[in-house]
């Protein structure tokens, strides 16, 4: 007998409050890291009504001016109009930043205290995962949503939709049969817009310019479609909601379908494994699957702040592995460098390559250049001449 269930997972647009927050917390690690790559960040911001608070810390050679580097990026994003109560030239700006505590950097430098390696920032859990669902090796409904909000933002950008503003949310809910997505149950898709258009011609061009060139193919008779459900989103982005930095962190990983550590990752240098052990897991898993040992793959990573090995590294292939999961575990171990200092260096991660991620998910975007390094392939046939081999 087949098993059919649903699943559902959210994206949202650039200019949602928290993406905000997202990208000028990263817009700083970028601008620390441009001048010194051995920056040490860990920067919050906040988000209201023609306001921004940035706080944290930040231990660095760089001379940044923050609020410059706030109000590029809220222009970046598209919020130049007075008219919704937040644009770059008005916004009040507060910043209250420091260095980074001693007891924490004599465990996480290199060599310093009582460590000869690199330690990792602090103690968790970290969580990777992959699928051969999709192209991206992304679970669909994550993977469709997303491409939803960037659709948007294309349009906005180009006018070719000249009445929205950057503030958006996209919802997928997929039908699967035997672990196998089936159709489209729902979708949803709710923009900031300006008050003179109306209703229909928002729901007649979301549908005609985004939801069907991103959806089509699996959109069918059972497919509901909401629209801006409310019937009015004029008062949005940071002056209808506060936004925080790291208040997304499913949208940010993989829509629910995998586990989650619990920690965030925007304003983070990648001394901070809840970043970087994350993004590795990620790399580990992905390689995993298109190496063609397993249909899914989650990872869990776990350290302890100031020490340089994980304590623990756990496959779990959810029984879709050509091996078992210990096979699988005992290649990654021989594979991939999963200390802090192995990570950073295999995947060159003190570069200013993270304010890009803050929009549009941290995984499943294309390795190019020095962006998103986390999902290129490039431990392929190491990992499948080790498990062939056992």
């Amino acid at each position: 007998m087949s098993e059919k269930y649903f699943f559902t997972s959210e994206s949202v647009g650039i200019g949602h409050p928290d993406k905000v927050c997202d990208a000028i917390s990263d817009g700083i690690l970028d601008a620390c890291l441009r001048e010194d790559p051995n920056s040490r960040v860990a920067v919050e911001t906040l988000v209201t009504t023609n306001t921004v608070v940035i706080a944290g810390e930040v231990t660095t050679t760089a001379q940044i001016n923050y609020e410059e580097v706030a109000r590029n990026t809220i222009k970046e994003i598209g919020y130049t109009s007075d008219k919704i109560q937040f644009d770059y030239q008005n916004a009040s700006i507060d910043v209250k930043i420091h260095a980074q505590s001693p007891d924490i950097s004599q465990g996480v430098s290199e060599g310093e205290g009582l460590f000869k390696e690199q330690g990792a920032g602090d103690q968790g859990i970290m969580f990777g995962y992959a699928t051969n669902e999709t192209g991206s090796y992304m679970p669909l409904a994550i993977d469709l949503a997303h491409q939803m909000v960037k659709k948007a933002k294309e349009l906005r950008e180009s006018e070719e939709i000249n009445y929205i503003y950057p503030d958006c949310k996209s919802q997928v809910t997929i039908c699967y049969e035997d672990e196998i997505p089936q159709y489209i149950e729902a979708i949803v898709f709710s923009t900031h817009h300006k008050e003179s258009v109306n209703l229909e011609k928002i729901r007649e061009d979301v549908l005609k310019k985004i939801i069907k060139p991103i959806c089509g193919n699996l959109i069918n008779e059972k497919t509901k479609i909401y629209i801006n459900p409310t019937g009015r989103f004029v008062v949005g982005g940071p002056d209808g909601d506060t936004g925080l930095t790291g208040r997304k962190i499913i949208v940010d990983t993989y829509g629910g379908y995998a586990k989650h550590g619990g920690g965030a990752f925007s304003g983070k240098d990648p001394s901070k494994v809840d970043r970087s052990a994350a993004y590795a897991a990620r790399w580990v898993a992905k390689n995993i699957v298109a190496a063609g040992l397993a249909e899914k793959c989650e990872i869990q990573l776990s350290y302890a702040i100031g020490y340089s090995q994980p304590l623990n590294i756990t496959i779990d292939t959810h029984k879709t592995g050509k091996f078992s999961n210990q096979i699988i575990e005992k290649a990654v171990r021989k594979v991939f460098n999963l200390s802090p200092e192995g990570i950073i260096n295999s995947l060159n991660l003190k570069k200013p390559i993270y304010q890009k991620t803050s929009f549009g998910g941290h995984f499943g975007q294309k390795a190019e250049g020095d962006f998103f390094p986390w999902e290129k392939l490039d431990k392929l046939q190491e990992l499948r001449d080790i498990a062939f081999n056992y």
